[in-house]
């Protein structure tokens, strides 16, 4: 997704000369709770844009909830007028929409790097800990895993239903790893990775998952956060485009099913300095162990991101996978950390807890202040898993509780911003009572 453009208006002017027919562009930027909102603006407003013209969207639409609607949150939504704020456009990530009925474009939009950046926005709050470790040389490369579910088209009293193999009609209601599920549902996969390199994410390797309907998809490791962070974003969105296509929903739900595995967000990053060297490596790995002692720290002050709404919880503490204390250890997939096994130039370690529905950009950001919070306070790590079944450190499985954590713990206001955090932990109780009061139970496990 690097730009390859001398500037923005050369990145229009040849988009447009490469599809024509495209007379709309989606302006799109993402909100707390990780959905898209934005604009859908004609290509030649765009290019006016990209030569310099302003660009703003209302403040508070990052501040939406769940389910849509805005919350009353200290002086916002409801006493400041809802004022405009000035966003930009991202370099290298205008694109064709190909799963609309109509030809479109989509590009992504943002408040960092303006004047007056959004303090709550979670590209920015990204954006502030990526430039605060690389004044002390340290840079990131990133790798997105995301787990998603394929439901079927129709309903069923409402609720989603288990996808119909394409060669038999059969509902695929079997937990199965076998890959030769990725041959019946090649098409719909296949167009999806597709799709996602045509928005300029790495799609790489394919996995059957063991729930019915289940699959993973892996991006290559990014020099880049930012865009590690974008990519994952915008493969939400097409790959939900491209199962309606076929005939499918796909969703990124933690929990869906009650009896199958959840889908997790796993995330593995590494640290090189300017040289390309691994920080992760030097003296006989101490940084890296100093990093894990960081994540396990704050990881029960962070979960309401790593966890951002009721379904989430469900997630934890499963039969596979899926850890219910902060742990960690070496080529173990039980641990919310894991170490792979990789050369010294490749050390990395992997986060596993957060669940798919979670938002990339506040995921990356709590994982590298995490990081960047125990290699400043040199800590050893609790034993990990393999010497130690039951190390770990206890976290809350309830959003209010999680909740509470965070606005209170100053190592979070301190990493993430004191703005963010109060913003943030507002929208995520407000959320949580409004699916208590609004959701049935049997509406319950399909709650986003």
């Amino acid at each position: 997704m690097t730009a390859c453009f001398p500037d923005l208006l050369s990145e229009v002017r040849q988009f447009r000369q490469q599809y024509p027919q495209v007379r709309f562009v989606d302006l799109i930027c993402l909100d707390i709770p990780g959905h898209f909102y934005g604009k859908r603006y004609p290509i030649e407003l765009l290019e006016k844009v990209a030569a310099g013209s302003p660009l703003k969207l209302p403040q508070n639409c990052v501040l939406l909830g769940a389910q849509g609607g805005l919350y009353e949150i200290g002086d916002y939504c409801f006493h400041d007028g809802d004022p405009d704020a000035l966003r930009r456009l991202v370099p290298g990530t205008l694109r064709p929409v190909t799963w609309e009925s109509q030809p479109l474009g989509q590009m992504l939009i943002t408040s960092d790097g303006t004047a007056a950046p959004i303090e709550f926005e979670p590209r920015e709050v990204l954006a502030r800990v990526v430039q605060r470790l690389a004044a002390r040389g340290i840079h990131p490369v990133v790798a997105f895993e995301l787990e998603f579910y394929l439901f079927d088209k129709a309903l069923k009293e409402g609720l989603p239903q288990y996808p119909h193999d394409p060669y038999g009609g059969d509902a695929d209601d079997q937990p199965s790893m076998h890959i030769e599920r990725l041959s019946r549902f090649a098409d719909v996969l296949d167009d999806m990775t597709a799709t996602a390199r045509l928005q300029g994410i790495d799609a790489t390797v394919i996995t059957a998952e063991i729930g019915p309907g289940q699959f993973e998809i892996n991006f290559n490791h990014c020099q880049d956060p930012m865009q590690a962070a974008d990519s994952s974003a915008l493969f939400c969105r097409s790959t939900r485009g491209v199962a309606r296509q076929h005939g499918y929903r796909a969703s990124f739900m933690a929990k869906p099913y009650l009896q199958y595995p959840g889908s997790g967000m796993h995330v593995h990053v590494s640290l090189y300095d300017a040289a390309g060297a691994n920080l992760l490596a030097v003296d006989e790995q101490r940084p890296l162990r100093h990093a894990v002692a960081g994540c396990l720290a704050l990881l029960p002050q962070l979960m309401p991101i790593y966890a951002p709404n009721h379904n989430s919880y469900r997630r934890l503490g499963a039969a596979v996978n899926a850890a219910s204390k902060a742990s960690w250890g070496y080529e173990d997939r039980d641990a919310c950390i894991r170490i792979p096994d990789a050369d010294p130039h490749n050390l990395r370690l992997e986060f596993r807890l957060p669940g798919a529905d979670a938002n990339p950009y506040l995921v990356l950001a709590a994982l590298l202040a995490s990081i960047e919070h125990g290699l400043q306070a040199g800590c050893e790590p609790i034993a990990p898993l393999n010497e130690d079944r039951h190390s770990g450190i206890d976290f809350p499985l309830d959003l209010l509780q999680a909740v509470r954590n965070m606005q209170h713990s100053a190592a979070v206001q301190a990493a993430l911003g004191r703005e963010f955090v109060m913003v943030y932990c507002e929208n995520k109780r407000q959320d949580h009572l409004a699916f208590l009061h609004a959701i049935s139970p049997r509406e319950y496990q399909w709650y986003l």
